[in-house]
Parts: C-alpha cells; sequence; structure tokens
C-alpha cells in the first residue's frame, strides 16, 4: 500500500478553524510532520505505530483524523477506532468526520448506510458499498473495542485517560493486526507521571515500534503575539532564543500564557506548552536536584550529539575460574549494557561506583569517573543480571579504564566485593567499620550505605548537579534526577514507580574518589612485580595512607 493521501486531504476535505469557519484542510507544521512520519514507516514496509508528545491545540488530532479518514472512505472492509478521554472530545471528533464527510466532492463521497452519534458507516443498504466504518468511543465505557478488529486506531489525550487506562488500552491494542497497511496513533499533551510517560521514553530508548514524535509549542506559527518593548528580555528568555531560535512575537506569546493561564506558574505553562520532551514531564513532587539545571543539560547532549559506542565485555577464565586478563575485549552491540562514552586515556586514574540489584529495583548500574576531574565517562546498565556476571563486567570494566577504583555497594550482598577480591582485583573501595565488641577500627571492602553515608553522597552529588552539570553525559542519569524527590518526610528518593540505580552508583562514584589517585601518572621505570606476600600487604592496607607507606616501601606496583 502506497500512502498518498496529502494531496486528498488538502484538496478534498475541510475543517472549521477556532473562528467557527469552514476552510479547505492545510497542513500546519505539526500536521505535516506527523503526515510524513506516517509516511516514512509505509515506505520501509513497517506497521504505522507513532506516540506523539505534543503542547496543546497544535490540531494533531485533526491531522491524524485526515490520514483515517482517508482511508476509511476510499476502502473497503475497514474499521477505525478513535478513542478519546472524555465524552464531548470523542462527539467532537466524530463532528470533525462528519465535516470532512459533508464537504466532500460529490464523485468522492462514499455511499452512506449510518451516521448516528457514535458512528459512520461507509455502507449501502444492498450491501454493495465500502463496508467500512470510523467508531468513536471514550475511554473508559463498556463498549470500547470489545471484540473487535481494528485497522487505524487513534488514541487521543492518552494521559488523560481516567483509572486503568493501562489495561484498556492493552486491549485496544490487541484489537489491531501486527500488520503492513495499519495505524496506530497515541498522542496526548502529558499530565505527570503516568504509562503516557513510560511509553513514550520506551519509544525514545527503541525499546518499542513506535517512532516518538515530539512537537513543541514553537513549530505552530499562530503562536505568537505582538512584542511588549516596554518588558525588556530576562536572561532565561535570551537563552531560550539562542537554543531554539525563537523570535520576540514567540517570547510574548510565552509570557502572556505563562501570566494569564498558568497563574504565573511556569512549571505549568512547561507541562501544558514543552519546547522539549523533558519539559512536558514535570515532577509534582519537590525535586531534590536543580531541575532546571538537569533540564539544560538532558537539552545538550541531545543538541550536540554525544557519540558513544555500546557493547558487553568478552573474556576468558582459566581452570581456578579467574579471568584471564589477556582475553578482556570490548564487544560492540546495539543491546550491550556498557556504554562507552569517553575511551580511557593513558595512566589517567578512574573510579567506578557500583549500585546493586537489591530491595526495589532489578538493575544492577557502575558509573565511571575520569578521576582527574569528575567527568562520567562511561556507564554499565544491566537489568535482571546474575550477580556473578555482574562483578566479572565491573572487573573488566576496571580493567579497561586502567585498573580503576571500584567501590560498589554492600547493602544488600556482600557477593561482589568477596568475588572482586577472589579474582584479584588490585584497586578495591575500603570503609571504616567499628568493631562493636572492641571499638578499634577495621576495614572493610564495599560502600555501605546508611543514613548518615546516604545523605553525605546525595548532597555531593546535588552540587555536581547544580554547578557542573557539564560532567554528566548520559541523559539516562539525567532523567532518573528529574524523577528524584524530596517526600513528605523530607526523605530524599525515587518517585514512586522510578527508579534511582543511576544516581546512587554515581553518587558513591564521586564519593569514593579521594581513596583514588587525582593526576595522570607519571611513568615510572622503577615499577617492580610484586611478590604474592607483596600484593597481599598493598591489599590489606587500611587507610590510604598506610597504602602509599607501602608502595614507598616496596616501590610501584607492576599491575
Amino acid at each position: 500500500m502506497k500512502i498518498q493521501c496529502d494531496k486528498y486531504i488538502e484538496n478534498c476535505l475541510k475543517i472549521k478553524t477556532k473562528g467557527g469557519e469552514i476552510v479547505p484542510f492545510k497542513f500546519n507544521v505539526p500536521q505535516r510532520r506527523l503526515y510524513e512520519v506516517i509516511k516514512q514507516q509505509d515506505s520501509e514496509g513497517k506497521p504505522i505505530r507513532v506516540i506523539v508528545l505534543k503542547a496543546r491545540q497544535e490540531g494533531i488530532s485533526t491531522g491524524a483524523g485526515g490520514v483515517i479518514f482517508q482511508k476509511a472512505a476510499t476502502k473497503k472492509n475497514v474499521k477505525a477506532a478513535v478513542v478519546a478521554h472524555k465524552e464531548t472530545s470523542s462527539s467532537s471528533l466524530l463532528d470533525m468526520y462528519k465535516l470532512f464527510y459533508r464537504n466532500l466532492p460529490e464523485p468522492l463521497k462514499p455511499q452512506v448506510q449510518a451516521s448516528n452519534a457514535k458512528e459512520l458507516i461507509f455502507d449501502s443498504k444492498d450491501g454493495t458499498g465500502l463496508n467500512s466504518r470510523i467508531r468513536c468511543y471514550t475511554a473508559g465505557s463498556e463498549d470500547i473495542g470489545r471484540s473487535e478488529t481494528f485497522q487505524y486506531m487513534h488514541i487521543s489525550e492518552y494521559a488523560f485517560w481516567g483509572k486503568n487506562k493501562e489495561d484498556v488500552l492493552l486491549g485496544l491494542l490487541q484489537a489491531v493486526p501486527d500488520r503492513r497497511g495499519t495505524i496506530v496513533i497515541i498522542e496526548s499533551t502529558a499530565n505527570g507521571f503516568d504509562d503516557f510517560r513510560e511509553r513514550w521514553y520506551a519509544a525514545v530508548r527503541g525499546e518499542s515500534d513506535y517512532y516518538p514524535l515530539f512537537i513543541g509549542w514553537n513549530e505552530l506559527s499562530e503562536y505568537r503575539k505582538p512584542f511588549n518593548e516596554k518588558e525588556p528580555l530576562t536572561a532565561e528568555e535570551v537563552t531560550l532564543k539562542e537554543q531554539y531560535g525563537l523570535d520576540n512575537e514567540q517570547i510574548q506569546f510565552r509570557r502572556d500564557k505563562i501570566r494569564n493561564e498558568c497563574g504565573g506558574d511556569i512549571n505549568k505553562f512547561k507541562q501544558e506548552y514543552p519546547i522539549c520532551p523533558d519539559e512536558a514531564f514535570i515532577a509534582t513532587g519537590n525535586t531534590y536536584f536543580d531541575k532546571a539545571a538537569v533540564i539544560a543539560r538532558i537539552q545538550e547532549i541531545e543538541a550536540c550529539k554525544i557519540e558513544f559506542k555500546r557493547g558487553e565485555f568478552e573474556y576468558e577464565k582459566d581452570d581456578r575460574g579467574m579471568v584471564i586478563d589477556d582475553s578482556i575485549r570490548f564487544v560492540a552491540s546495539e543491546k550491550g549494557f556498557i556504554k562507552i562514552i569517553r575511551e580511557p586515556e593513558e595512566r589517567k586514574p578512574y573510579v567506578i561506583g557500583g549500585d546493586t540489584a537489591g530491595e526495589g529495583s532489578d538493575c544492577s548500574v557502575g558509573e565511571v569517573l575520569d578521576n582527574t576531574n569528575g567527568m562520567q565517562v562511561a556507564e554499565l546498565h544491566a537489568r535482571n543480571i546474575d550477580e556473578d556476571l555482574y562483578t566479572e563486567q565491573m572487573y573488566c570494566l576496571g580493567r579497561y579504564y586502567n585498573n580503576a577504583l571500584i567501590g560498589i555497594e554492600a547493602n544488600f550482598s556482600t557477593f561482589h566485593n568477596r568475588r572482586l577480591q577472589e579474582l584479584e582485583y588490585p584497586k578495591i573501595y575500603m570503609r571504616e567499620r567499628e568493631d562493636a565488641i572492641t571499638r578499634s577500627i577495621k576495614m572493610q571492602y564495599g560502600f555501605r550505605t546508611d543514613r548518615i553515608t546516604r545523605n553525605r553522597i546525595l548532597a555531593g552529588l546535588k552540587i555536581v548537579f547544580r554547578d557542573y552539570p557539564e560532567l554528566i553525559n548520559d541523559t539516562g542519569v539525567l532523567r532518573e534526577a528529574l524523577t528524584f524527590v524530596v517526600n513528605t518526610q523530607g526523605r530524599a528518593e525515587a518517585m514512586q514507580g522510578e527508579n534511582d540505580d543511576r544516581i546512587m552508583a554515581l553518587a558513591i562514584a564521586h564519593d569514593i574518589r579521594e581513596q583514588q589517585d587525582s593526576k595522570v601518572e607519571i611513568p615510572n621505570s622503577k615499577k617492580v612485580k610484586y611478590e604474592w606476600w607483596q600484593l597481599e600487604d598493598l591489599r590489606n592496607a587500611r587507610t590510604p595512607e598506610e597504602r602509599r607507606a607501602i608502595i614507598e616501601e616496596y616501590g610501584e606496583p607492576l599491575l
């Protein structure tokens, strides 16, 4: 099937303007963008699946309606379902379809068997017509798509559907065959942290077949007002103009909307009229990190398209189960759980903070920092990975980054740090622990997160996000920061249903930096290969000072 319906839409259909006039349907910029995505997916032989995150009143429902009407009014034996969030909206959408039909040129009008409050049926009484129909539903109604098969489906304002919307949508989507020529369009403005947001980011991450189409308010030409010269531009407005190419009339539109419709609340404007996807999903709670700095950094990363390679480490083991260092190699893979943002530089010191799957989480993470400046250079983010495989990948990651200092959280399991010891990894983070009986201080491997250390590492990371956001190079950890809030009891934590694995791993990485060198190592011809007992002494060093004393005595180890 070749979709060449834009000429049909613009030459044959009419719409009602906001002023009540009936005029020819001419694509605006957002509608044209939607059409081009549909056209591209069809040309690739794919079922058409699009999820649209948009600002208010950009005409996306009308654009989707034009495409669906053209199909239903020109093809035999097809059904289209249009599902809106409330009764008035579903009625308005059906009225739009009826308007399309009434104003079609007579030679193009298919026979109509019925036109009622719910549907438009293209057929004849003797059954020689198209036998096609468009039916409009309201989300939550009892008869919504039950026992039906649809070729075309438009899900409107999904974020505003009522309770159990995930189950309702699941049933509807199962009614559309996974075949070329079928269409599913899910569109909505944002409404906090819900299933629409999850589906949007799943599409962004490539975890679904839906094309994520974002359309900001600045893309609609009518969103502008005469500029008030007496009100000078703010620093924020100057930045917006530079970043998005806005003109003063668009800035005035934004000002007026914030003042007159959003009660002066800029976050309400960003949710209703976002200029980037992350502005749309505003956390309803009090975010712990600087929200503006986080969003700005996400925009910078996406604008400059920071390159990285994705993959995993492959390695061999000897008869004792030890990783053979010479066999370690990074293998690129689109589905790999390790992201290399910056390759290791010779003799540079690195640190890796690890947060493992535990209570309320199924992800294990490792965040790699360049210890000379705190720059994030790599990340391991694996879901449902076995503890031994995670530890061995962290071992390889540490070796890859010049024997980086590794500090893995040890609250839920001591396995990871014990396994690193068994593998004879040379640099494992050590913490002080007071013996309950002797009150003497002992050193133990791994990072222990308790009330005191948790508050400390998060406070340190808060400074990084606020003052040095350029050190963070991964949008995954930045988006976790947008859902990391201060709850009603004053505790900083991930919002319900959200994750903080990356946040905690990055916080640990920054906190353990003092146990690693902070300068590029100067080549030293006096490096020596340690005997086993010398290596044991080095591992048993209780403090950084003891470690330095051992190195001064034995020489710099050749690892």
